[in-house]
Protein backbone atom coordinates (compact mmCIF):
# COMPACT_ATOMS: atom_id res chain seq x y z
CA UNK A 1 0.00 0.00 0.00
CA UNK A 2 1.36 3.39 -1.00
CA UNK A 3 1.07 6.28 1.38
CA UNK A 4 0.99 9.87 0.19
CA UNK A 5 1.79 12.56 2.74
CA UNK A 6 1.23 16.24 2.08
CA UNK A 7 2.87 19.11 3.89
CA UNK A 8 3.45 22.82 3.54
CA UNK A 9 0.01 24.17 4.25
CA UNK A 10 -0.71 26.86 6.76
CA UNK A 11 -1.87 30.42 7.20
CA UNK A 12 -0.64 32.77 4.52
CA UNK A 13 -1.45 36.38 3.73
CA UNK A 14 -3.24 37.18 0.52
CA UNK A 15 -0.75 37.92 -2.21
CA UNK A 16 1.82 35.58 -0.73
CA UNK A 17 3.16 32.35 -2.10
CA UNK A 18 3.31 28.80 -0.90
CA UNK A 19 4.78 25.48 -1.95
CA UNK A 20 3.07 22.27 -0.97
CA UNK A 21 4.84 18.92 -1.00
CA UNK A 22 3.51 15.41 -1.38
CA UNK A 23 5.87 12.58 -0.53
CA UNK A 24 5.11 9.08 -1.69
CA UNK A 25 6.15 6.00 0.27
CA UNK A 26 6.41 4.22 -3.05
CA UNK A 27 8.40 4.88 -6.19
CA UNK A 28 6.71 7.69 -8.06
CA UNK A 29 8.06 6.38 -11.36
CA UNK A 30 5.35 3.74 -11.04
CA UNK A 31 2.65 6.37 -11.37
CA UNK A 32 1.52 7.54 -14.77
CA UNK A 33 -0.15 10.58 -13.27
CA UNK A 34 -0.02 12.41 -9.99
CA UNK A 35 -2.28 15.26 -9.14
CA UNK A 36 -3.17 18.02 -6.77
CA UNK A 37 -6.75 18.58 -5.77
CA UNK A 38 -8.40 21.31 -3.77
CA UNK A 39 -11.58 21.29 -1.74
CA UNK A 40 -12.82 24.66 -0.60
CA UNK A 41 -15.28 24.88 2.28
CA UNK A 42 -18.74 23.89 1.11
CA UNK A 43 -17.55 22.94 -2.37
CA UNK A 44 -16.68 19.78 -4.21
CA UNK A 45 -13.11 18.70 -4.61
CA UNK A 46 -11.57 19.90 -7.87
CA UNK A 47 -8.33 19.17 -9.62
CA UNK A 48 -5.87 22.05 -9.88
CA UNK A 49 -2.74 20.40 -11.32
CA UNK A 50 -2.11 17.02 -12.90
CA UNK A 51 1.43 15.87 -13.66
CA UNK A 52 2.03 13.15 -16.16
CA UNK A 53 5.31 11.55 -17.13
CA UNK A 54 6.00 14.43 -19.45
CA UNK A 55 3.00 16.66 -19.13
CA UNK A 56 1.49 19.21 -16.83
CA UNK A 57 -2.16 20.22 -16.87
CA UNK A 58 -3.27 23.22 -14.83
CA UNK A 59 -6.91 24.03 -14.20
CA UNK A 60 -8.19 27.14 -15.96
CA UNK A 61 -9.27 28.64 -12.66
CA UNK A 62 -5.71 28.79 -11.32
CA UNK A 63 -3.59 28.95 -14.45
CA UNK A 64 -0.97 31.64 -14.20
CA UNK A 65 -0.71 31.35 -10.43
CA UNK A 66 -0.35 27.60 -9.84
CA UNK A 67 2.24 25.29 -11.18
CA UNK A 68 3.40 21.84 -10.20
CA UNK A 69 6.50 19.74 -10.48
CA UNK A 70 7.59 16.19 -9.89
CA UNK A 71 10.88 14.91 -8.50
CA UNK A 72 11.06 11.18 -8.96
CA UNK A 73 14.44 11.01 -7.24
CA UNK A 74 12.74 12.25 -4.06
CA UNK A 75 9.40 10.50 -4.72
CA UNK A 76 7.80 13.88 -4.29
CA UNK A 77 5.52 16.22 -6.17
CA UNK A 78 5.11 19.89 -5.46
CA UNK A 79 2.42 22.49 -5.93
CA UNK A 80 3.70 26.04 -6.23
CA UNK A 81 1.12 28.72 -5.58
CA UNK A 82 1.67 32.41 -6.27
CA UNK A 83 -0.42 35.45 -5.44
CA UNK A 84 -2.67 33.62 -3.01
CA UNK A 85 -6.27 34.73 -2.88
CA UNK A 86 -8.96 34.12 -0.26
CA UNK A 87 -10.67 31.76 -2.71
CA UNK A 88 -7.60 29.52 -2.53
CA UNK A 89 -8.65 28.52 0.97
CA UNK A 90 -9.16 24.82 1.30
CA UNK A 91 -7.73 21.39 1.79
CA UNK A 92 -5.13 20.42 -0.77
CA UNK A 93 -4.72 16.72 -1.42
CA UNK A 94 -2.43 14.78 -3.69
CA UNK A 95 -3.30 11.60 -5.51
CA UNK A 96 -1.58 9.05 -7.70
CA UNK A 97 -2.77 7.09 -10.71
CA UNK A 98 -1.09 3.86 -11.72
CA UNK A 99 -2.63 2.71 -14.93
CA UNK A 100 -4.08 5.50 -17.08
CA UNK A 101 -2.31 6.14 -20.36
CA UNK A 102 -4.31 9.30 -20.93
CA UNK A 103 -5.10 12.17 -18.61
CA UNK A 104 -7.53 10.88 -15.98
CA UNK A 105 -10.88 12.58 -16.29
CA UNK A 106 -12.42 11.34 -13.04
CA UNK A 107 -11.12 11.40 -9.52
CA UNK A 108 -12.15 7.76 -9.19
CA UNK A 109 -9.30 6.90 -11.56
CA UNK A 110 -6.76 7.74 -8.90
CA UNK A 111 -5.53 4.80 -6.90
CA UNK A 112 -3.99 6.50 -3.89
CA UNK A 113 -4.87 9.63 -1.95
CA UNK A 114 -3.18 11.59 0.77
CA UNK A 115 -4.87 13.02 3.84
CA UNK A 116 -4.54 16.61 2.72
CA UNK A 117 -2.99 19.79 4.01
CA UNK A 118 -4.96 22.89 4.89
CA UNK A 119 -4.29 26.26 3.29
CA UNK A 120 -5.81 29.35 4.83
CA UNK A 121 -5.43 32.70 3.18
CA UNK A 122 -5.77 35.76 5.38
CA UNK A 123 -7.28 38.69 3.52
Amino acid sequence: QVRLTESGGGLVEAGGSLTLSCVSSGDTTNFNYMGWFRQAPGKEREDVAIIGRGSLTIADSVRGRFTASRDNRENTIYLHILKLRPEDNGTYTCAANLGSWTLPKRQSEYDYWGQGTQVTVAS
